[in-house]
């Protein structure tokens, strides 16, 4: 069988349809296989040994084995760990095809063996985290997307825990469940009724960046699955004039740019800010200090959104001098020296000004000598052009908003009125104190939670309220969804922001971690004692297999995971393609397994399509849901 393998191996790496980085790529050769590639079939027939293995003669014609050749090159190639090696022994397959081996490849679940905890110190945030990554075909995924069931129903305002008697887009919410799964719950009925979508994903990155408790170093190809299937809900659930703003760092920002170029589409990038969030840099590069982040703003639609300008700083306010109020002014310099502000470029702002010192006449007419004439000329003496086309200058003469001072004896220097403005437009680069992740981030949810450190990596609130700032309007109740909840950063500056402009903006939060209910909902509850007309409901996707999820990766040894497996052959919902009386017969088998793959198998065991709910068999007594549950996601979902 070895020189089969050998011959095999030097037989398709000819091939060069099927090599991808000097290495044989599986699913390819899988691929050809099964479409019966005539090129393919040649390759293998141009040998006598593979020819012999997997052809049969029938009559005068020569038949291809493709479900025997698919099994070789499974088995013997690309799965050669025990663990895998295991699970083939048991037979995950349907139809004789191992179910590694479907076509496409259209979601992927990330899954954790921990949770970050309260006090973690920095070397703790750099510990090693398992990621699990099964990825589904689509004949797997037939009731996995469907709308949840939602339990657990809680509302709290500044005097604490409320009974939930409805729920509605007029309520703030906190969703705790799979993101994804959350995603496609919410948007039954959310669709097209989100304004802005603020996310802060796992940065792929290890070390201090790893700012969320999902594993924070997933493959790189496994990374861009993880977010496209989440970012094409996401888009679903957009506004006409909706907004998404992804905070990311260099190592995936390229990647996620080009993307969001095909999820959103090219023409409704917006543009990319890049956030001064660590001043001091990083003292873990090799090389260049690190001190910022990016965040990369799509549209829904192509010139739908609004952009809100930032309110003038002191400083700014200062430099207009003239006038009083909302009638301040400064004279700002009428010639261009910036871009195409030559006279080739301008041709029509090129062009003498008329001007009698005496009189204080502002003109175009050369009147005689009492008359200085004035070219948009520079210091270097080099011909420049005027900000504005002769019409355009006559009427702001006319509105006395021309001003022309003696620069040297002789020299005259041309101004236009700049009144003052409401606000400014924002840059494309923020720098300043405000946006220290370490002090408006970690600092402040320190100072929440009494001193005790319950999140690594907190964003800066002002960083966040600032974007919520510019893309929601101003004063009023435009919806707000983080899919990454993390720390409820999001949710605090959606309160924080309402305060300042008397505004009725909702959240929604959605996280699938347990410190969803210790960190991000704590944090919301005692931010509201600062807010006596503001409320928020917390709900959870109710578990189905996710209840087995949970215990398979809590298990600390064997004996507790065969126990969890004597639970899941009683209620867990298996896939329809486990024996499990084949699991029982390999006992010693499975026990040779390490751990962690010991776990990885028995969630391979479980349908995934099951992991919550689904509401469309909410009144199945399978599932157990209360009545008031019942009629509480009857309202959700409109169907009271």
């Amino acid at each position: 069988m070895n020189d089969t393998y050998k011959k095999l191996v030097e037989t398709l790496i000819k091939d060069e349809r099927l090599v991808v980085d000097g290495k044989l790529a599986k699913n390819k050769v899988i691929e050809l296989a099964l479409q019966m590639d005539v090129d393919l079939l040649k390759i293998l027939r141009s040998s006598k040994d593979l020819c012999k293995t997997f052809f049969q003669q029938v009559d005068d014609v020569l038949i291809f084995d493709k479900t025997k050749f698919q099994s070789f090159v499974s088995n013997k190639q690309f799965l050669p760990d025990s663990f895998t090696e295991y699970k083939n022994k048991i037979g995950l397959v349907s139809d004789k095809h191992y179910l590694t081996d479907n076509e496409e490849v259209v979601i992927a679940f990330p899954y954790k063996d921990c949770v970050l905890e309260g006090g973690q110190t920095q070397e703790d945030a750099k510990r090693s985290e398992v990621f699990w990554n099964e990825t589904l075909a689509p004949d797997e995924v037939d009731k996995l997307l469907e709308p949840k069931t939602l339990s657990n129903f809680r509302k709290f305002d500044s005097k604490g825990e409320q009974s939930v008697k409805d729920i509605t887009t007029e309520d703030n919410l906190i969703l705790k469940g799979n993101n994804l799964l959350s995603l496609y719950t919410l948007k039954q009925k959310y669709k097209e009724k989100i304004k802005l979508i603020y996310i802060d994903p796992p940065y792929n990155t290890s070390g201090d960046s790893n700012t969320f408790a999902y594993n924070n170093t997933f493959n790189h190809s496994t990374w861009l699955t993880f977010m496209k299937n989440r970012l094409k809900v996401s888009r679903d659930l957009l506004a006409d004039d909706g907004v998404i703003a992804i905070a990311i760092d260099d190592e995936e920002q390229a990647y996620l740019k080009v993307l969001c170029d095909e999820v959103f589409r090219r023409e409704n990038y917006i543009g990319t800010l890049v956030v001064q969030i660590k001043p001091s840099g990083r003292t873990t590069d090799t090389y260049l200090a690190t001190s910022h982040e990016y965040v990369l703003f799509y549209s829904k639609n192509p010139g739908a959104p609004e952009i809100n300008f930032f309110e003038l700083t002191d400083e700014q306010k200062s430099q207009y001098k003239e006038g009083d109020g909302d009638q301040a002014f400064k004279w700002r310099d009428f010639l261009r020296t910036g871009g195409f502000s030559t006279p080739e470029e301008r041709p029509n702002s090129f062009y003498p000004i008329y001007f009698n010192p005496k009189t204080k006449e502002i003109t175009l007419e050369n009147k005689g000598k009492e008359y200085a004439e004035i070219f948009p000329i520079d210091s270097t003496g080099k011909k420049r052009v005027w900000r504005k086309t002769p019409t355009s200058f006559l009427e702001h003469v006319k509105e006395g908003e021309i001003n022309i001072v003696e620069k040297n004896k002789g020299e005259w220097k041309v101004q236009i009125i700049d009144r003052i403005k409401k606000g400014f437009r924002p840059k494309s680069v923020w720098v300043g104190s405000k946006y220290d992740a370490s002090s408006h981030g970690t600092k402040l949810l320190k100072e929440i939670f009494g001193g005790e450190k319950v999140f690594s990596f907190p964003k800066s609130i002002y960083a966040v309220k600032d974007v919520i700032a510019l893309f929601t309007e101003q004063g009023g109740d435009d919806i707000v969804l983080d899919f990454f909840g993390g720390s409820g950063t999001t949710a605090h500056a959606v309160l924080m922001l309402n305060e300042e402009d008397k505004g009725k903006r909702k959240f929604i939060i959605c996280e699938q971690m347990d410190y969803v209910e210790t960190v991000t909902a704590e944090r919301i509850k005692k931010t509201l004692k600062n807010h006596k007309s503001t409320s928020f409901v917390y709900a959870e996707l109710t578990k189905a297999n996710q209840l087995f999820f949970d215990k398979i990766q809590d298990s600390k040894n064997t004996k507790e995971l065969l126990n969890v497996w004597d639970e899941m052959k009683k209620t867990a919902f298996l896939s329809y393609k486990v024996k499990p009386e084949e699991i029982d017969a390999t006992k010693k088998d499975f026990e040779s397994l390490s751990l962690e793959d010991q776990q990885k198998f028995l969630i391979s065991t479980l349908d995934k399509n099951l992991l919550y709910v689904p509401y469309s068999e909410i009144e199945d007594k399978t599932y157990k849901v209360s009545k008031e549950d019942i009629a509480l996601n009857n309202k959700f979902y409109g169907r009271n």
